[in-house]
């Protein structure tokens, strides 16, 4: 596989599979561009080079062909604006007779970008056909769209089979995104803290058991907490519990303390009589919460517990909030944790936040410049810390 940076693109159509399903208000105004600007350093690279840039995405999940709702031509003026004001042509079609035409006569330095992949129900099929007439229209396929690499479709994995393996290579981003991967996952220091939290343990059950293999340390809070709190013995009240997943907790936890990972729960919570973001609150034992009361976020004992362990820490990993962060009532719990990920961090740890939540926290604290990574992929970073192969990565690092 080649090194994107050694590259040269002089006088090449670089295909590129970007992730550029970025979030659109009723008038069709991007209201996130995180995931467009991830993947301009790749574009400019090849640019700079002299090479021509063919660009495929999807945006969100149109289920009934072509609609001016999924369009990526509500994408192009600013995708020019982020590039500089190099124009941006658009193919109404990414197949089509004008997506061919278009690509044929790209020159060195335009940009092209086609219209949503997933107008066709081949592209999530995977189908042959349809990445053969993807492949048709650049000379090199690049793969920097980490936020779908776990998916076998027709672009982000089949299509690498119609190129030699000199052909065919990761961007920028999905660079910095498998390093800093593989940085946590096999190349961790000790030591390793995961900090997993969101709502259900089912969610997570996959990233807990691998984990057990590699952290020392593993935090847990959010609504999965509360099940763990149950299989514990503790009482929760009304706070969310997945009953049939509290065996489960507790067969983590026995696993854990045989293999010498230290588990932290909340020993605190600050609950709520309703899932509001006007609800009474108090504070409580995460162990013994009222009958009608609700853990909504982790107690000030909690944050303190888990900064300390935080602050030791060489290695970290965040995937998931302590609490419902989106209401400010409930907020302070993972704002205490993203603060004592950045301490660690200029203190020399490598820390990596991946999972939406965990990342749109970091981003509303203004703290994302100040961690050593944040993930663009949500299931796809999910999956590479459960362990399993991404297809979007193996097309392109086995070669051919």
């Amino acid at each position: 596989m080649p090194d994107f940076s050694q590259f040269n693109f002089k006088g090449i159509k670089a295909l590129i599979r970007v992730d550029f399903n970025v979030p659109l208000n009723e008038q069709f105004e991007i209201t996130d561009d995180n995931r467009m600007r991830a993947a301009v350093p790749t574009i400019q690279k090849i640019l700079k080079d002299g090479g021509s840039v063919i660009l495929m995405s999807h945006l969100g999940r149109p289920k009934d062909g072509p609609t001016d709702k999924y369009s990526l031509s509500h994408l192009v003026k600013h995708l020019s604006e982020l590039l500089g004001g190099v124009k941006v042509l658009f193919a109404n079609d990414c197949i089509g007779e004008q997506a061919r035409l278009t690509a044929g006569m790209l020159k060195p330095g335009e940009v092209l970008l086609l219209e949503n992949l997933r107008f066709y129900k081949e592209e999530e099929k995977g189908d042959e056909g349809f990445a053969k007439k993807l492949a048709a229209l650049g000379d090199v396929y690049v793969n920097d769209a980490f936020g779908t690499a776990h998916r076998a479709h027709a672009s982000t994995a089949v299509i690498a089979k119609f190129f030699p393996g000199d052909k065919k290579m990761f961007g920028l981003l999905m660079e910095s995104e498998v390093r800093s991967a593989e940085k946590v996952m096999h190349q961790a220091g000790k030591p390793f803290v995961a900090i997993i939290g969101g709502a259900k343990v089912s969610d997570k059950m996959l990233i807990l058991e691998n984990l057990l293999e590699r952290a020392t340390d593993i935090i847990i809070g959010g609504g999965m907490a509360y099940t763990f709190m149950k299989a514990a013995g503790g009482h929760i009240g009304n706070s969310l519990c997945e009953a049939d997943r509290v065996g489960t907790a507790l067969e983590l936890l026995a696993r854990a303390a045989v293999k010498g990972v230290c588990i932290h729960l909340p020993s605190d919570s600050i609950i709520a009589d309703k899932f509001d973001a006007h609800a009474q609150t108090s504070a409580s034992p995460s162990n013994n919460i009222p009958d009608g009361w609700m853990g909504l976020d982790i107690g000030q004992n909690a944050c303190e517990q888990f900064t300390n362990v935080i602050r030791r820490s060489k290695t970290i990993l965040w995937n998931g909030p302590m609490g419902v962060f989106e209401m400010e009532s409930f907020r302070h719990g993972t704002k205490s944790i993203a603060l004592a990920v950045v301490e660690a961090t200029k203190t020399g740890a490598f820390s990596l936040v991946g999972g939406g939540d965990s990342v749109a926290a970091v981003n509303m604290f203004g703290l994302a410049g100040q961690v050593s990574y944040v993930s663009t992929g949500g299931g796809a970073m999910l999956e590479y810390f459960e362990g399993k192969e991404l297809p979007g990565i193996a097309a392109i690092s086995r070669g051919s």
